[in-house]
């Protein structure tokens, strides 16, 4: 099967966003009681994984975010995949190449993200290095950060607004 990864633009992919994120990380992991939504996705640019397919309605099957808190330091965060298709690490692999690729064609020096203990090594086969073990919802995660030189930019243009952000007001 082939995915096409993407950042969420139409009203339905990014609605789909914020459902299969509250699946995973509210009722899958019960890592926020109602809600994962934050300040951050003020500020967010939302990422999908859809089937390739041009005839029927975009089915997000994973999901990431990325932004920027300050000048070219970029952070992807919100990392996740349906449980009906984690299989191989493919939706995984290539949310994270997106999000990282996508950053560093708009000017990011650095990519960072806090990643669960139990994907650290996934992250690191993926050109990831280990900076800070951190413990967040009561969970051991580790700050890190993508190689740069694994990631080449691209050419995709940088929308004025973040979709999630339009969508909201």
């Amino acid at each position: 099967m082939a995915y096409l990864f993407k950042l969420a633009d139409a009203a339905s992919e990014v609605s789909a966003y914020f459902d299969l994120r509250r699946s995973i990380f509210v009722e899958e992991q019960g890592l926020f009681a109602a809600s994962d939504v934050d300040d951050l996705d003020a500020i967010a640019y939302p990422i999908v994984a859809v089937k390739a397919s041009g005839h029927t309605p975009s089915i997000v099957l994973g999901v990431v975010r990325i932004y920027e808190p300050e000048p070219r330091l970029w952070y992807g965060g919100r990392l996740g995949v349906h449980p009906a298709h984690r299989r191989a690490g493919r939706i995984g692999k290539g949310l994270i190449h997106k999000a990282v690729t996508t950053a560093h064609t708009w000017g990011c020096d650095r990519f960072l993200a806090t990643v669960q203990l139990q994907n650290v090594r996934f992250f690191e086969r993926l050109h990831w290095n280990s900076i800070a073990e951190l413990t967040l919802c009561d969970l051991p995660h580790h700050l890190m950060e993508a190689d740069l030189n694994h990631y080449p930019p691209g050419s995709e243009p940088r929308p004025a607004v973040p979709a999630a952000v339009k969508e909201a007001s």
